[in-house]
């Protein structure tokens, strides 16, 4: 036996050339190599299908996920299952959301220590253009993530909101109990600058009445809230280095919300700088954010926001996710979403009311009715790995649904490789469920 075995061993080997894979001849065979299955949206159960992601994202500190829709159950539960899945596979610790920055405050106070209640906190945060996010997966979210600090209080995970279309009066109290407790002299000059511009009113009922403001005022206010910036600019931190940056970012939110509104809306080329405007600062808010707390960050946004290339450039020329990757280059990483077909919740173009609406099968010609067509109902792709022919295909612009909070809305020509570095395409979306208001 040993002989034989001697004999087996020493004997020299053939070399047997390696068969490589024929090259993929159509789109959809070229995607079905490259896709990873997704079991599941749900948060909850074996996360071992999301290793696949996490080899896509790489050391990525900023990682935006994007929505084909506003109010998309299924886009909201995978959010959550993704951010728990980060934190504990990647280290991830800040759920980042299009929502405003003072809104986040309030959020991140009950995600850390418990002040508050998240209901009524959403219910009155989350009106008119952010009323989607009054949903039951959203304040599951935020719920696991106390629960989560409350096991793990020296590694907290925290909220954020990077929007500007409001600022609550909480950030106004700051800045000024700051200013009060370090140099008070300048107290009345800061009340004065932010004279009529601390909220006393709801969210919602707050920028209805801030648009119904003529154009000069508008601007005015712009004016004084950028004073009131360099006003705080200016001072030596202090002793407490910590609290002198936190409060001139305060004052920076403040400023960002009164300037986006400064702008003409009458003028086609105003309402774009707008846009511009408000990507520009949403990005400069996560920045700070990030490079100030030092954690890594799951970004929540409409995939118009997390991509690279804007679905509408006239009206939106520059783009969060361009902005973000200007700013830390190879640390952010962008994941859209798409759907073939099911329900979402907005509002029609000409009224405020909230309602479900329902879309067949994705039409022939568009991203999503190719994508629909790999092997795997639910699956993950990294963009910048598909080989041919499906490479190509991805880098060219094509119908897409994209729908924000009011339809109808689009399709959208967009070129998938081109807006996002990964992709997660959803076979069938359903409504997601709005809390009572």
């Amino acid at each position: 036996m040993a002989l034989t075995l001697f004999i087996i061993l020493a004997a020299p080997t053939t070399s047997i050339p390696a068969t490589a894979a024929p090259a993929a001849t159509t789109v959809v065979e070229a995607l079905d190599r490259a896709a990873h299955p997704l079991r599941s949206v749900e948060p909850g159960g074996d996360t071992g299908d999301l290793r696949s992601l996490d080899r896509m994202i790489g050391d990525a500190r900023v990682v935006g996920l994007g929505e084909a829709t506003h109010g998309s159950h299924d886009f909201f539960a995978l959010k959550d299952r993704v951010f728990r899945h980060l934190v504990e596979a990647k280290g991830f610790r800040t759920f980042a959301l299009e929502a405003p920055w003072s809104t986040g405050a309030r959020l991140n106070d009950y995600v850390l220590y418990g002040k508050g209640d998240p209901r009524r906190i959403m219910r009155e945060e989350f009106q008119r253009d952010y009323l989607g996010w009054n949903n039951t997966d959203y304040l599951r979210l935020v719920e696991w993530m106390r629960a989560y600090n409350i096991r793990h209080p020296a590694d907290p995970v925290r909220f954020m909101g990077d929007d500007i279309a409001w600022t609550g009066p909480e950030l106004y109290d700051a800045v000024e109990a700051y200013v009060a407790g370090t140099r008070p002299e300048l107290s009345a000059r800061l009340a004065e600058l932010y004279r009529g511009l601390r909220p006393t009113v709801q969210t919602g009922a707050y920028i209805e009445q801030y648009l119904r403001l003529p154009y000069a005022e508008r601007k005015e206010r712009a004016e004084r809230t950028g004073e009131a910036l360099r006003l705080l600019e200016r001072q030596a931190p202090g002793a407490d280095r910590e609290a002198y940056v936190r409060s001139v970012q305060q004052a920076r939110v403040i400023d960002q919300t009164a300037r986006q509104y400064a702008f003409d809306v009458e003028d086609p080329a105003e309402i774009a700088a707008a846009m511009r405007y408000r990507d520009g600062a949403m990005a400069a808010n996560v920045v700070w954010w990030q490079r100030h707390t030092g954690t890594k960050v799951l970004l929540s946004a409409h995939n118009n926001h997390v991509g690279y290339v804007p679905e509408e450039p006239v009206e939106n020329p520059k783009v969060q996710g361009a902005f973000l990757r200007e700013g830390i280059g190879a640390g952010y990483v962008s994941v859209g979403l798409t759907f073939d077909h099911g329900s979402f919740n907005a509002t029609g173009l000409d009224d405020e009311d909230v309602r479900r609406w329902t879309l067949g099968p994705a039409d022939p010609g568009s991203n999503e009715r190719t994508l629909d067509r790999v092997r795997y109902r639910d699956h993950l792709l990294d963009l910048r790995s598909v080989r041919a022919p499906a490479a190509d295909w991805l880098r060219q612009a094509r119908p897409t649904r994209s729908i924000g909070t009011a339809y109808p809305d689009g399709p959208h020509d967009i070129a998938l490789a081109r807006s996002y570095d990964i992709l997660i395409h959803l076979h069938q979306v359903e409504a997601s469920r709005l809390r009572d208001r």
